[in-house]
């Protein structure tokens, strides 16, 4: 968790940079780094959803329910 909080560190100080260094936007800075290392992180998690899901096989037939059945 503290690898977390030094890289969003490091990347809020490089926007800081980036903005010329204006003083008094130090929050928006962290804000839009945490932003960037959480949509990341989540965009990895969807990654591995889907690919796991991949390999558990095809998605299983709805039931038919029986007024359909009788229906038919």
């Amino acid at each position: 968790m503290q690898d977390l909080e030094q890289a969003i560190r490091e990347r809020a100080y490089q926007l800081w940079i980036e903005a010329g260094h204006q003083e008094g936007h130090a929050e928006s800075h962290w804000l839009a780094a945490q932003r960037e290392f959480l949509g990341a992180s989540l965009g990895e998690l969807g990654r591995v959803t889907v690919s796991e899901m991949s390999t558990v096989g095809p998605k299983p037939k709805a039931k038919v329910s029986r007024k359909k059945q009788r229906a038919a």
